[in-house]
């Protein structure tokens, strides 16, 4: 039986070196091996441990604010005039994204490994404001690698960070964006091993990371569920979620693999469209190979160099996806759509004007598509949207775009 058509145990992804089918796995300069396999270790430790996540879940409540509200979009729903859309409120979270979760967990991990300094990349921001946010509550030195275009483009973000006492470092290198700032946090890494720790925020890199990641956003997915169950008795008929690097969607996704009745559609950045150098939609036009530690699907030259990407969203823009997308797109288990700048511009307004609710320009691109199915079908469906985080962050930047002075 091959593997496309075997029975799905979510559970048994990934193997032990780290492969999700093959894709993943751990390509990284022997000087990181070591601590990787700590990493590993420790968490293999902690996630057995009832009192390591009795731990995590006191501050998910605590300090992040978990569970987040299943919010019926009533206006969305009559706009669309077909199924009914709800939303995982993910940007009611402390910091304004889900990212918080993933941060937390790993600031619990670096504090049983010993490590006191913590390194992060961030694109968008809102993963470098949840470390920032989380070495403040728990005494830790913080270092956050940032593009410069993303520092211009988040200025709000960068100076949250600041507030919260991390250093933000720009990153002037190559297209200035969150690819760049991967490469410099690794090379920060590689020198000051023994004492630090890489909160990675999204579910790439070598293992144990995109393991580790999903696994600390899987309270999204479990919370979902046991509330649509409760508001609806029956679970969605679809569920979208935008995909970067692709925390939110899979942490989201997850606790629904094995119900197949529930399409999974996960929307990365069309850009200007589909066009080499202006997107980054890596499933339309990306092909295998290993970036910053893991075997997944790229958008790269013929000569295997990284092209350029583009997107409105400073959070989606990275040129990979993470490995365990990648697996489950070859199984026909998620579906992967795009959406363009002008689409998520849209909807930003859209969302914003019908439900009081300003969304993230990333989470704008699923709204697009889940606008998109929930017009598409019968208003005896159910479109799950997981809305990843809110868009305080994004409100300079579209008032600049729309040519609205503050």
């Amino acid at each position: 039986m091959s593997s496309a058509t075997a029975p799905l145990d979510r559970f048994s992804q990934p193997d032990k070196a780290g492969h999700f089918g093959r894709y993943g796995g751990v390509y990284v300069p022997e000087t990181l091996m070591t601590a990787l396999e700590e990493l590993t270790a420790a968490y293999e430790q902690a996630r057995s441990e009832p009192a390591f996540q009795k731990e995590l879940a006191h501050h998910l409540k605590e300090f992040a604010g978990r569970p987040t509200e299943l919010y019926f979009a009533s206006r969305l729903t009559e706009h669309c005039g077909g199924a009914k859309i709800y939303l995982k409120r993910e940007d009611l979270l402390h910091t304004g994204a889900h990212k918080i979760n993933n941060a937390i967990g790993q600031a619990l991990l670096a504090l049983r490994m010993g490590k006191k300094r913590i390194i992060a990349e961030t694109g968008a921001g809102q993963h470098g404001v949840a470390t920032a946010a989380v070495c403040a509550k728990f005494g830790l030195q913080c270092i956050v690698y940032m593009g410069q275009v993303d520092m211009e483009r988040q200025a709000l973000n960068v100076f949250r960070m600041r507030l919260m006492g991390a250093e933000v470092r720009a990153v002037t290198s190559g297209q200035k964006t969150l690819k760049d700032a991967v490469n410099e946090a690794m090379r920060d890494w590689v020198t000051n091993v023994r004492d630090t720790h890489y909160i990675l925020g999204s579910a790439l890199g070598s293992h144990p990371y995109p393991m580790m990641v999903r696994d600390f956003h899987r309270f999204i997915g479990r919370e979902a569920k046991e509330q649509i169950l409760a508001r609806e008795g029956r679970l969605p008929d679809e569920i979208v979620a935008c995909v970067g690097g692709g925390s939110n969607a899979i942490g989201c996704f997850f606790e629904f693999l094995e119900d197949t009745k529930v399409r999974l559609i996960g929307v990365e950045a069309g850009g200007h469209g589909i066009k080499r150098g202006e997107h980054a939609a890596r499933f339309e036009g990306g092909k295998l190979g290993v970036l910053q530690g893991a075997m997944t699907y790229i958008l790269q030259d013929p000569d295997g160099q990284i092209e350029l990407t583009h997107s409105v969203s400073a959070g989606l823009d990275y040129a990979a996806i993470g490995p365990e997308h990648a697996f489950y797109r070859d199984r026909k288990r998620i579906d992967y759509a795009y959406a363009c700048d002008d689409e998520v511009l849209e909807a930003f307004k859209t969302c914003s004007r019908l439900e009081g609710i300003i969304p993230a320009l990333e989470s704008s691109h699923a709204l697009v598509e889940g606008l998109k199915r929930a017009k598409a079908l019968p208003k005896d469906k159910i479109v799950l949207i997981n809305l990843s985080g809110r868009g305080d962050k994004d409100v300079q930047q579209v008032a600049k775009i729309l040519g609205v002075t503050l």
